[in-house]
């Protein structure tokens, strides 16, 4: 099969196209032919030599893929409710960045109905990953309130409509106007533009005073600390990446007041059984939502993908709103 592998720690240059033997799939897992493959942050920080794959999983980079089921375990494919021929997206470990692909069954879930392969490709990672976090970690309940930093981002476009939908109010964070106005066309009810305004003052200012209830923080760093003040009694942060670093001062006093929640999360190690829960939620709740396009894709461009160095630098540019998608 064809691959685009990471041929030495680097920049977007070092994925070359190559050649690998096709794999095999294992007790509890099926080979999907890709079609399309998302790119997402952690593909990046792996190629930067920051984010190895986990014992067992491809040395390929790739966590998101879509394609067609053309073989694996009977058994458990038939217990899943899928077979051979069947269009699916999957989060994977490892190994999307091909046109082969092994997943585990219970990380499948099928193509939304109308839905093309590029725009099915852009789910897996942000979904699961915004289910978690945001409805599993952080609870966030119908009338709650929700601040994503980085609403443009593919998870932040994702929690905007998947809150949204289930009842919730959003505001965001963005770096330019473009971005705020995308993340409102998304339906988020305030869009903040951390580069011109005051971020924690207007949080406060659109709450009355009171704070959010829920923040999904993918920043870090001093974020943590205003994220803090940002807080609604009884709040909950949910930290899911680093961008502005690891080191983080906040006032414990006040998380002891206010019973505040500071947590964090990464999805890539977690069990092939907490996965598998993750993946039937979304079946149940959020994919009638996909279905009637109450939630939407919203894919910044499709490359080849044979492009994927392209892609690579079109996200570390920041430029993006959205995902960005790589088909063969």
């Amino acid at each position: 099969m064809k691959a685009i592998a990471i041929t030495r720690p680097g920049g977007p240059e070092v994925l070359q196209m190559v050649e690998r033997p096709d794999p095999v799939a294992g007790i509890g897992e099926c080979l999907i032919a890709v079609e399309a493959y998302g790119i997402n942050r952690p593909d990046v920080l792996q190629r930067k030599g920051a984010y190895p794959a986990p014992a067992g999983a491809s040395d390929l980079p790739g966590l998101e893929v879509a394609g067609r089921i053309v073989a694996g375990d009977a058994d458990a494919l038939a217990a899943a409710g899928l077979g051979v021929g069947d269009a699916v997206c999957a989060l994977v470990a490892g190994g999307g960045y091909a046109e082969l692909c092994v997943a585990p069954i219970g990380q499948c879930l099928p193509v939304p109905t109308g839905w093309t392969m590029a725009e099915a490709a852009s789910l897996p990672e942000t979904c699961f990953t915004v289910w978690s976090n945001v409805f599993g970690r952080a609870a966030l309940q119908p009338g709650e309130s929700l601040l994503i930093h980085g609403g443009s981002s593919g998870i932040g476009v994702t929690a905007i409509q998947m809150a949204k939908a289930l009842g919730s109010r959003v505001l965001v964070t963005v770096g330019s106007a473009a971005k705020a106005e995308a993340c409102l066309k998304l339906g988020a009810d305030v869009a903040i533009n951390y580069r011109e305004q005051d971020f924690v003052a207007e949080v406060k200012r659109s709450t009355d005073g009171r704070g959010v209830d829920v923040i999904l923080d993918m920043v870090a760093g001093s974020y943590v600390e205003r994220g803090v003040q940002c807080l609604a009694d009884d709040g909950r942060m949910v930290i899911i990446a680093v961008q502005g670093g690891v080191d983080a001062r906040f006032d414990a006093g006040a998380v002891l007041r206010r019973r505040l929640t500071v947590s964090g999360s990464t999805l890539r190690p977690r069990s092939l059984a907490f996965k598998a829960g993750v993946a039937r939620a979304l079946r149940e709740r959020v994919w009638p939502l996909l279905a009637s396009r109450v939630i939407a894709p919203v894919i910044y461009r499709e490359l080849p993908a044979s492009e994927a160095a392209q892609a690579h630098a079109l996200m570390e540019s920041g430029e993006h709103i959205g995902k960005i998608v790589l088909s063969w």
